[in-house]
């Protein structure tokens, strides 16, 4: 068998750390409500967080906390009581960027591993291991990296440093997520976890004498590629990845959806598994990540410089979520919860936790006196319906779609 590396999951709030457990994660990464560089995730309260340390340990999946942002001198005063509530909630590894965050890591949660986050930018072996006599545990390398150079890397280091690389999700534009756009225009800075995207707008010329009039910046007819990038995806390279001696793969997306952090996770949970045992992968696994919304992907630096890319610019959304199961018997009867309209009659798809995909077509539906539910509308709204088989809690039924646009 090869080398499997751990499966690491992005966990944005509560509902979204439960559903990367159960979909497979090793462990998951999440964030207090202070020094981490995802701000607009819902992130985790003072009280929610061991809850969240708890129900992931209940479950043999460890936990990492972001405090990755580079701390101003305001700020600084206050990371050490972060970082002792972190310490006592139980949170197994800090993932830090700032070389005094770092230091203060060390000192006030002796309980936690020490990882170097890719904001470091991470990308020789000297620098690995000078991280490494500092203290660290695991280092994030560079997006940057080829995996020739990863190999090369883990083979100059030492053996008790891990190495995490990303291996899914949003790449940017900028070095390691390095970037001031979003500062100069929005106000919002990118290394401080307020990100506003704004590589991702669409940009029109205005000529000094003709204000109001606005001219479109194109290179064709399709549009503009100065800063389109495309989503990394190495799900049919993960034997690549295990044979690179890499210890973790890591899957970007604490801001995005509950649904997006199941999908890709079991999907990658699935694949991983027959990969390292060298059983053949089922294919309706590496389908799985094109059920979620994304960018056309990539195989981000791997391989090479992955070029520029000039099709389009638009997320990919040709799936969309019905409902949500809140609880299953073994008959089948099953409750859920509505997220987007759908109909008795409709073919629709059915997805859980270690459940393979299936196809199915909606019977009647009835709210919770009983009386029919032809159609459901209001999102949330709590309803009951029988399924063809008996299916784990937080399962998803999904439709197909015609949903292409821009995020």
């Amino acid at each position: 068998m090869r080398k499997k590396p751990e499966i690491l999951a992005p966990a944005g709030d509560m509902e979204k750390l439960k559903m990367a457990v159960l979909y497979g994660a090793d462990a998951v990464y999440l964030a207090g409500t202070s020094f981490g560089m995802r701000s607009f995730a819902g992130n985790f309260t003072a009280e929610e967080l061991p809850l969240a340390v708890r129900f992931a340990h209940a479950h043999g999946v460890r936990v990492h906390a972001t405090v990755n942002t580079m701390p101003r001198n305001g700020e600084i005063a206050r990371l050490p009581e972060h970082l002792e509530r972190l310490n006592d909630a139980g949170v197994d590894a800090l993932i830090l960027a700032d070389l005094g965050a770092f230091t203060l890591a060390g000192k006030y949660a002796p309980r936690c591993e020490r990882h170097v986050s890719t904001q470091q930018s991470v990308a020789n072996y000297e620098c690995a291991r000078a991280w490494y006599e500092l203290g660290a545990k695991r280092v994030v390398l560079a997006r940057e990296l080829t995996l020739q150079e990863i190999r090369e890397l883990r083979a100059r280091v030492p053996q008790e440093l891990e190495i995490e690389t990303f291996c899914h999700g949003a790449m940017c534009v900028s070095y390691s997520g390095r970037c001031l756009l979003s500062n100069y225009m929005t106000g919002r800075d990118s290394n401080r976890g307020a990100c506003a995207q704004p590589c991702r707008y669409q940009y029109a010329l205005m000529e000094e004498k003709r204000p109001g009039e606005f001219f479109p910046v194109f290179e064709d007819e399709k549009g503009t590629y100065i800063m389109n990038s495309r989503d990394m995806c190495m799900i049919d390279h993960l034997d690549d990845i295990c044979d690179a001696g890499i210890d973790c793969i890591k899957i970007e997306g604490r801001a995005k959806s509950e649904y997006y952090a199941a999908i890709v996770t079991g999907a990658y949970r699935h694949v991983l598994d027959d990969v390292a045992a060298d059983r053949p992968v089922d294919p309706v696994w590496r389908d799985e990540v094109e059920h979620v919304s994304h960018r056309r992907y990539s195989t981000g630096f791997y391989y090479g410089e992955p070029g520029q890319y000039t099709e389009n610019s638009r997320y990919i959304r040709t799936w969309q979520i019905c409902a949500v199961v809140t609880d299953c018997d073994e008959d089948g009867n099953a409750v859920l919860s509505l997220r987007n309209k759908f109909s008795a009659g409709d073919e629709v798809e059915l997805v859980g936790p270690d459940c393979r995909p299936f196809t199915f077509t909606v019977p009647m539906m009835y709210d919770r006196e009983g009386e029919a539910l032809p159609n459901p509308r209001t999102p949330q709204t709590v309803f009951r319906m029988k399924l063809p088989k008996p299916v784990p809690p937080l399962s998803f039924v999904r439709h197909a779609v015609e949903l292409s646009a821009k995020e």
